[in-house]
Formats: C-alpha cells, sequence, structure tokens
C-alpha cells in the first residue's frame, strides 16, 4: 500500500483514527477532509486536514486530484433521540454529503488538477435491511421501509453515482462496532459495569457485530481487491441473539447481565431510534468470506476482550 495517496472523511470518528494509522503505516499518503482541520490534527497528530463544510459545498478538488482513493466515513450520529431535527441531520449528513463528495469527483478532471481518484470506499449500515426477525440476511436482501432504511438506500445510491465517473465504489454496511472508546459498546459498557445491565426487549432479537480492526481491515482489502464493488455487509460471520450478546458481555466483564431492559424504557430514552435496538437484523458478510477476508476476531467473546484492552 506504500504508493496509495489516500483521502479520508470523518476521519476523527469512531473507526477514522484507526484506520488514518493503518494507512500511514502501510506507507499511504493521508489526506483528510474535515469542518475543523486544527481539531483534525490535534486529534490524528501529523497529517494533511483540507476544510471542507459537507453541508454546503461539494468537496474540494485540490485534495482528491492525484489520489488513488477516498474512504468516506463522514455523517450525523445514529446513536441518540431521534427528534425531528436529529432525523433530518442523519439523513442530510449522508445523502447531501455524500451528493457533495461525488460531485467533487467530478469537478477533478473540469480542474485538470491531477488525476481522479479511481476508488470510494463510502459507509452505509445494516440498517438498510430494516426488521427482518432471524431471518439472516446477505447483501441480495431487500432494503426495509423505515427511516434508517430509506436513508442508507438514498446515501448508497449517491455514492454510486461515482461509478458514473469511471469510479469503482464500494459500500460497506456497517454492524455495531466493537471499541470500547464510543459507539454501542462504549454506551453498554458503564451499566454491564454496575451489573445492571442485560438482554432488551426479550432479546431475541439479532445483533450483527463487528470488531473495529476487522472493519479497518475490511477498508483496507476493498482499498486494495477491485473486486470489493457494491454493498458489502460489515459484519462479523456470527451475529447472535441479543440475549447471547448480554451473557458474552457480562462473561468478559465478570458481572451479571440479567437485568431485562423493557423495549419501553429504551423508547421513552431515544424515540423512534429504539426500534433499530429492539427489533435488529442478522446480517452476514457473504461477500466478504467469498472475497476470501480472514476475520481477526470471528467469535464475539474474544472480540469483547480485545475491543475493552485496545
Amino acid at each position: 500500500m506504500s504508493a496509495l495517496g489516500v483521502t479520508v472523511t470523518g476521519a476523527s470518528g469512531l473507526i477514522g483514527p484507526q484506520l488514518v494509522d493503518a494507512l500511514r503505516e502501510r506507507g499511504a499518503a493521508v489526506t483528510v477532509l474535515t469542518r475543523d482541520p486544527a481539531r483534525a490534527r490535534a486529534k490524528l497528530g501529523d497529517v494533511e486536514a483540507v476544510r471542507w463544510d459537507l453541508m454546503s459545498e461539494p468537496a474540494p478538488p485540490a485534495a482528491l486530484a492525484g489520489r488513488d482513493a477516498v474512504v468516506h466515513l463522514a455523517g450525523e450520529a445514529v446513536a441518540q433521540r431521534w427528534s425531528a431535527k436529529a432525523k433530518q441531520a442523519i439523513r442530510e449528513s449522508r445523502v447531501v454529503g455524500t451528493r457533495h463528495l461525488v460531485e467533487g469527483l467530478g469537478l477533478v478532471e473540469e480542474s485538470a488538477i491531477g488525476q481522479r481518484p479511481r476508488t470510494l470506499i463510502s459507509s452505509s449500515a445494516i440498517g438498510y435491511y430494516g426488521p427482518h426477525g432471524e431471518e439472516p440476511l446477505d447483501e441480495d436482501a431487500p432494503a426495509g421501509g423505515d427511516f434508517l432504511a430509506q436513508v442508507c438506500v438514498a446515501w448508497e445510491a449517491e455514492a454510486a453515482k461515482a461509478s458514473e465517473l469511471g469510479v469503482r465504489v464500494a459500500q460497506l454496511r456497517t454492524g455495531v462496532v466493537l471499541d470500547s472508546a464510543g459507539g454501542a459498546l462504549g454506551k453498554m459498557l458503564p451499566p454491564f459495569r454496575l451489573g445492571v445491565g442485560g438482554p432488551v426487549a426479550g432479546g431475541r432479537q439479532y445483533v450483527s457485530w463487528i470488531h473495529a480492526g476487522d472493519l479497518v481491515g475490511m477498508i483496507l482489502a476493498a482499498l486494495q481487491d477491485e473486486r470489493w464493488s457494491g454493498p458489502v455487509n460489515g459484519t462479523a460471520p456470527e451475529p447472535l441473539s441479543n440475549r447471547d450478546f448480554s451473557r458474552t458481555l457480562g462473561r468478559v466483564l465478570g458481572r451479571p447481565s440479567l437485568l431485562p431492559v423493557p423495549g419501553l424504557a429504551l423508547r421513552l430514552l431515544y424515540g423512534d431510534m429504539a426500534e433499530i435496538i429492539t427489533t435488529g437484523a442478522r446480517a452476514v458478510p457473504a461477500k466478504a468470506l467469498v472475497l476470501g477476508y480472514q476475520f481477526r476476531h470471528p467469535q464475539l467473546e474474544e472480540a469483547l476482550r480485545s475491543a475493552m484492552a485496545s
């Protein structure tokens, strides 16, 4: 990967710092697009940081030209109470932001300042599928009809437009990312450490999870291998029920994990967002396995121990 130049959006988020470190360890030149270059440099270290307001303008062509690839991670946090304002921000940051990124890619050739990136790796989410109970979901499963599913459909459609520019597009439909520094696991740890964690809304719904290191590994694989194209489920091979996930987390922490969390309590706390916690989706990484991706953390207990040790 020593010859690669990669532009990354959303590099200050949950996965971004690990991805930037992994790219630099492999000798890649990294450019970060961010609303706040000074903050990005403070968090990421010595990195080229270029200002971009994804909601108001196309991505700057000078930060894309001459690079081999773009990794697009930017988007408003989903794990918050879904007020009308929050839902608008969740949708527009993904749909409008991705549209502006692709517009910036289109401007590279017009500006004649360098070669357009050949690859776009764009985030998506297993929320694409909506609630499906125990049905295993590979990348060919249809989209759901709920809010988050329709956001993902529109989000992926904007990213796919880059293919009209001759850019290979891969969309990683990410599950619950295991990283103790934040995300869903970061929110779960405090109550479980206090011994008041447990299965949610009966615990039968599936949790499709992935260790942060494997998600970074998938991105690196997608950058290098042109067979990675279209939607790819960014999940570990063995999703578990919420009940089994809770038991495993309790065992890793050495704490009881029997106190059930009623769905009503989640709906009071998170509003409509509670639906994605109480329903879940059993996504499987069929395409990644066919492409030969070797999971470093395929088992939940080891993945949780690793995530909390890092």
